[in-house]
């Protein structure tokens, strides 16, 4: 698979690019929207939580199912694993995952942030990342195939480029959010629930408008002035008593779909 994918809008006007099944780059008008590794805040771009969401360290690193208990760390095992390119035009591009129950993954977090070495998951599933870039709109899905009944949960982790003067706000359903209000929030992330849309308002290029299908939620996470993550979420665990079993799960219905669409207004 060639390095980084590119995909231009019909009009010539937005550029995405994609390394690895990571979005590194959302442009319009030569104007930069995602965050770029090797700034401050975050190592990545993108990433996804699957099949679990929050850190399972309070949980010993167990996930208990009807197969058996599962080893994963903090977010789950996907991000572990490659992707690997199914097909691609000028504007879209699609991506897939598979994993096979109870294969051994290597936790990249071991030894310095996990005393877990191996990661596994006692179901097989395959998971799909299809990226459609519009005029002014970047939508993706995300598609999971697994058999009746498999407990997940799914977060997508986008990072966005802010100003760096920390005076970026959102708005969800007439509520505004300061980066103030993030940072308080620390390491558990900001939630907000029951809503599928929000608004970035920037302060050095266009507003960002997110809209989902599928997570019903989203929590924020940024310690720096110049990145924000925004993440859809199936459901939000870190101020809760979660215990990481599927009783607390969503159950699979065999293929289920969510997605969200980036819209530059």
């Amino acid at each position: 698979m060639q390095n980084i994918l590119s995909l231009i809008s019909e009009d010539k006007k937005s550029k995405v690019n994609i390394e690895k099944g990571e979005i590194i780059s959302f442009q319009k008008d030569d104007k930069e929207y995602i965050h770029q590794k090797g700034n401050k805040g975050w190592r990545n771009s993108d990433d996804e939580m699957f099949p679990v969401i929050g850190p399972t360290s309070k949980n010993n690193f167990r996930v208990h199912t009807k197969n058996g208990d599962a080893i994963l760390d903090q977010h789950g095992l996907l991000r572990e694993l490659e992707y690997d390119l199914v097909s691609s035009d000028d504007n879209s591009a699609k991506f897939i995952k598979k994993y096979i129950k109870n294969t051994i993954v290597n936790n990249s977090k071991f030894p310095v942030k996990s005393t877990e070495e191996n990661l596994s998951w006692p179901f097989d599933f395959s998971f799909e990342k299809n990226f459609t870039l519009e005029n002014d709109i970047l939508n993706i899905e995300f598609i999971i195939n697994s058999i009746e009944g498999m407990p997940f949960m799914l977060g997508y982790h986008p990072a966005f480029m802010l100003s760096n003067t920390g005076n970026e706000t959102l708005i969800y359903n007439d509520t505004k959010i300061t980066l103030a209000d993030v940072y308080k929030a620390g390491a558990n992330a900001f939630p907000i629930l029951n809503a599928d849309k929000i608004i970035l308002k920037n302060i050095d290029r266009n507003d960002l408008e997110i809209t989902t299908k599928g997570f019903h939620n989203f929590m924020l996470w940024t310690e720096v002035d110049n990145m924000l993550c925004i993440e859809p979420i199936t459901q939000y665990t870190s101020y809760t008593d979660q215990k990481f079993s599927e009783e607390n799960m969503r159950l699979s219905t065999g293929k289920n779909s969510f997605s969200i669409s980036i819209k530059i207004l």
